[in-house]
């Protein structure tokens, strides 16, 4: 997830603007005359340089106690040192003098220039020396601050008038993308423009011992855990390591008629497998709005994930829903804390039968799949914050599809089956009950519907319905049943110091399949995947030597170091009858490390 760990934690811009030094015109070129407007030309110069370096000292023992200052000061060197080589400029012509020139120009410029003129030149000088003795100053504090030790990136915020605000990474009350990362990542200002850019990104590594049946993979779904006395169970659990989840992402934002256009492009290399990195597309869309509208077209995080709590291993917790896909989303900001959203997004029917789990991409006997998409899904979302609470709730509705016409399936004909589902979450401050807890966070989620299973492809193999396709009932027709199901989850979010926390949390699931389930093949794909009751623990401890916690608000920093322990179970519908061999249940115990440097 975005963040490198698995968080619902949900970009703060580097704002420069060029401050390019302005031309200055010359005086005359004249070896021994200088009329008077150069001379108010020269104190005009010299004045400029003395009050820049005067202000900018100041600034640079600002810049020492903050580091936003940074980047003005480094405009306003640059005018200084444009200033200075003016007054250089300036002083070369009035002394490259000629020897002999000087001799004969000399009386007469004594007898044309006038007293007070020459007394102004005089005091052209003396405010050039004092701005040159500014300039020195304000170089020697520069060298100072360069001295001291790096704390880290110069962050400022936008300077772009008008700009939304980049919704803050790290956050727990960022829910329409529950799996990013919580730095702001490298940014910056592009010159001339109205656009902020920035990449952003991490680098992940984990590790990983099974201690039960052989259960190879850095995505452990509860769903593919080896059933007791499998071949996989009877070889024993095995040891890995990946570093595949590691990503990288860029996205802008800038100032339109129209408000705040963000777009994001971001990949990671979790398209192969823990052996066999391959990039693959995570997120591509744009934004436009304003702070009470906005629409956004692309792919995106699904309104149905809901990453409750942390963890380390990546994407398959029980109940944990980690879908992207290509949508377009209205979102609205109705009132202080309450946001509301509506997606129309990409569909993917899945089905079960005897010929396994089938979705529009699958070949049946060498035909086309009968899984059919004939709509979207429809989303919505709605979610309130206030002081550290957040409350959550989001509903779904689809159309599930069989069309077995011009396939190598029979019988022959087109079944539909609607498919909705509703959810809801709570994350409660522990604060709230005292402050002795500070950021510790308590938090529940529970979801129930039918034909939702592809938004739970870690509990379901993402199967959405069965179908009597296959068996010898279905000879003239055929029937499409949705899959009913619901979970539960409990976490609780404990910080024993700014920089330690663990997580704790228990997860349950149901599902209930049509009767005529029990007549799949014994020990085939098919009887195995179907999966009654799930159950899941996790418990880890997680190290962020530069984490901070600010009003009750925790930021990791650019390093998490950790160990998680984690122990999954699994029954499937018909037990050892479908099972083919042992008894129809599987468990799986897993010790995993994993470590995360953000950029």
């Amino acid at each position: 997830m975005d963040n490198g760990f698995n968080p619902n934690l949900q970009n703060v811009h580097l704002g420069i603007r060029s401050h390019a030094a302005r031309p200055f015109r010359h005086p005359p070129d004249s070896a021994l005359m200088i009329p008077p407007n150069s001379l108010h030309k020269i104190v005009r110069v010299a004045g400029t340089a003395a009050v820049l370096g005067l202000f900018i000292l100041p600034l640079t023992a600002t810049a020492q106690e903050d580091d936003a200052d940074a980047a003005t000061i480094a405009a306003l060197r640059e005018q200084v040192t444009a200033l200075t080589r003016r007054l250089d400029e300036l002083e070369r012509r009035q002394a490259a003098k000629d020897a002999s020139k000087t001799e004969q120009a000399a009386k007469p410029v004594d007898a044309e220039v006038p007293a007070a003129m020459q007394a102004e030149l005089r005091e052209a000088q003396k405010v050039a020396k004092e701005a040159r003795a500014a300039v020195a100053e304000m170089k020697a504090a520069q060298r100072e601050i360069q001295a001291a030790p790096a704390i880290g990136p110069v962050i400022t915020p936008g300077t772009i008038e008008g700009l939304l605000p980049p919704e803050e990474m790290g956050s727990a009350s960022s829910g329409e993308d529950a799996l990013r990362s919580d730095l702001p990542g490298i940014a910056l200002r592009i010159p001339n423009t109205n656009t902020e850019a920035r990449i952003y990104g991490f680098a992940k590594l984990t590790a990983w011992q099974d201690f039960d049946g052989r259960n190879q993979g850095d995505v452990p779904a509860v769903q593919s855990i080896p059933l007791n006395g499998s071949p996989a169970d009877q070889q024993g659990g095995d040891f890995g390591m990946s570093a595949r989840f590691s990503r990288f992402g860029t996205d802008t934002r800038t100032l339109t008629d129209w408000g705040t256009l963000e777009t994001r492009l971001e990949g990671d290399f979790g398209g192969g497998n823990n052996t066999n990195a391959t990039f693959r597309l995570r997120q591509a869309w744009g934004e436009l709005g304003n702070d009470k509208y906005s629409i956004l077209i692309g792919q995106a995080n699904s309104l149905w994930n809901e990453g409750v709590f942390e963890t380390l291993i990546d994407s398959t917790n029980l109940n944990q829903s980690f879908v992207r896909q290509a949508q377009i989303r209205l979102t609205g900001r109705f009132a202080p804390g309450l946001t509301g959203q509506l997606s129309v997004e990409a569909p993917d029917t899945t089905y079960t039968s005897v010929s396994n789990v089938v979705n529009p991409n699958s070949i049946i006997d060498g035909g086309a799949s009968p899984a059919f998409n004939t709509m979207p899904d429809f989303l919505g979302r709605f979610t309130y914050r206030q002081d550290g609470l957040e409350v959550g709730g989001r509903a779904l509705l689809r159309n599930l599809t069989i069309n077995t016409e011009g396939t190598a399936v029979t019988p022959s004909g087109e079944e539909d089956a609607l498919g909705w589902g509703f959810a809801g979450h709570v994350r409660f401050p522990m604060r709230r009950v005292s402050e002795d807890l500070g950021p510790d966070e308590l938090l529940a989620m529970a979801y129930y519907g039918q034909g939702i299973g592809r938004y739970f492809a870690g509990n379901t193999s993402g199967q959405d319905a069965l179908s009597n396709l296959g068996l010898p009932e279905a000879l003239n027709s055929f029937s499409l049943d949705t899959v009913q199901s619901w979970g539960l989850t409990m976490a609780y979010r404990r910080f024993w110091s700014p920089t330690l926390r663990s997580n704790f949390a228990y997860s349950y699931a149901r599902q209930d399949y049509p009767d005529y389930a029990g007549d799949f093949a014994p020990g085939s794909a098919s009887a195995t995947s179907l999966n009654c009751d799930m159950s899941q623990i996790f418990v880890n401890l997680i190290w962020s030597p530069f984490g901070s916690i600010n009003d009750g608000v925790f930021r990791s920093g650019w390093l998490d170091l950790g160990v998680e322990y984690l122990y999954s179970q699994r029954e499937i519908f018909g037990g050892a009858a479908a099972a083919g061999a042992g008894d129809g249940e599987g468990e799986a115990n897993r010790l995993l490390f994993g470590g995360v440097a953000r950029f």
